[in-house]
């Protein structure tokens, strides 16, 4: 029995490879069932991320060369290609590596929680079509449980480290609750879309989009429950905005210092948190010197990542350690699962010996053969079988005056004094 998991990721090969290795979520039930057609697999799970394509197998015997070429073969490429990027791990390296993986440890930003769903995804696909048992369900139940610790005994997920995040972030520090708060967002990107979803899970009272193209910024508001409006509008949205984040491609201002002004009069100076996460910057910088008027730039912004994403490295060393403690005890689940299947391979033998010897004897039985003569000969075949490998190993015992061998097979023979 061999626990091996090999694959690629963002640390070890381009995109560009990575793509070509990725699986759909449609292709998953073919890939599996491929994999487990190959004869010494025994268990499978298939991780395909945009960073990320692992192949996790207890199998009963080291394949890892035979898992790769089907991987290389599988997606039409040359394995000598693939093969310099790939990553092998086995025995209790495979717990711990999948153990990081799934607390956020492995991925490209340090601690992000996205990866767990997506693992779990990745175990209920291989689950629903069989491809999984005793070994692997074990392996990734307790992945899970690990990163469950992980993100509760430290501060690994606390900290944001996207400027988006972190603008949201900073807004709930200021505000406490957002429920009852509108918010104005300027832009339709990436990164705008990635706020606005962040103040939605933070339960934001209202948002409105603002944008050049008002069809994409209606696109966008449909997704997330918003409203849309042409970017010229914002002067007049101010006023009813608590929260204002911009971030567009726009090489001029877009809110200036008068009519920021005259929205905070009519709101009755009314506080206003604003980040402008544009560069070159949104908002004027003399928006910053009114009162009532909260401006961050991305800078400011940036200085509160870093600092989130050195408390993430210290909160990984005390992750780490949590992982070392739970490879252990893996481990040691592993070792007691794998003897009882040695114990019970040994039973199975001995009672295949006692089940042939058996049928022997009734068959001769019923040939009308003298029983306590046939109870002798089975007596004596199940004993014979049963010492031919223990005599031959004690012969060699005796030859090399193995002493603690001899002392060995001697007690699986000697008979109990009582």
């Amino acid at each position: 029995m061999a626990l091996l998991s090999l694959g690629i990721n963002h640390l070890t090969a381009p995109v560009d490879i990575r793509e070509k290795v990725a699986f759909a979520p449609e292709q998953m039930s073919h890939a599996l069932h491929e994999l487990q057609g190959i004869p010494a697999v025994n268990e499978s799970v298939i991780i395909s991320t945009c960073n990320r394509t692992e192949i996790y197998c207890d199998a009963s015997s080291d394949c890892s060369d035979i898992i790769t070429n089907w991987l290389a073969t599988h997606h039409g490429i040359n394995d000598h290609g693939l093969s310099p990027y790939i990553y092998l791990h086995s025995d209790q390296e495979v717990a711990r590596h999948l153990f990081r993986v799934a607390s956020g440890l492995d991925s490209m930003v340090l601690g992000e929680p996205q990866i767990l769903g997506q693992l779990k995804n990745s175990f209920d696909q291989a689950r629903n079509g069989k491809a999984v048992s005793s070994i692997l369900d074990r392996l990734f139940q307790h992945s899970f449980s690990v990163a469950k610790r992980v993100r509760t005994d430290t501060e690994i997920g606390s900290n944001p480290v996207s400027v988006a995040f972190a603008a949201v972030s900073l807004s709930k520090q200021i505000f406490g609750n957002l429920d009852e708060l509108h918010a104005l967002l300027i832009g339709a990107g990436e990164t705008i879309e990635l706020v606005a979803r962040h103040l939605k899970s933070q339960q934001i009272g209202s948002m409105t989009i603002a944008n050049r193209s008002v069809e994409r910024a209606e696109a966008l508001a449909e997704q997330i429950g918003a409203s849309a409006v042409q970017i010229n509008a914002v002067p007049e949205q101010l006023v009813g905005a608590d929260i204002v984040i911009s971030s567009t491609a726009s090489q001029l201002p877009i809110l200036g210092k008068g009519a920021t002004e005259s929205a905070l009069k009519l709101r009755k100076h009314r506080p206003i948190f604003m980040v402008d996460l544009a560069v070159p910057r949104d908002i004027e910088q003399e928006v910053g010197e009114l009162q009532d008027i909260y401006l961050y730039t991305v800078d400011d912004l940036k200085t509160v990542v870093d600092e989130n994403l050195r408390g993430r490295e210290l909160a990984a060393e005390a992750a780490q350690e949590i992982i070392n403690l739970e490879v252990t005890l893996f481990e040691q689940w592993l070792k007691t699962h794998q003897s009882s299947d040695q114990i019970r391979q040994l039973r199975d033998g001995a009672e295949l010996i006692k089940q042939q010897a058996v049928e022997k004897a009734l068959a001769q039985l019923k040939q009308s053969s003298d029983p306590e003569q046939t109870m002798q000969r089975l007596a004596s075949e199940i004993t014979n079988k049963l010492l031919h490998k223990p005599t031959i190993e004690m012969r060699k015992a005796l030859q090399n005056d193995d002493q603690e061998r001899i002392r060995l097979l001697k007690s699986l023979i000697t008979p109990d004094s009582h």
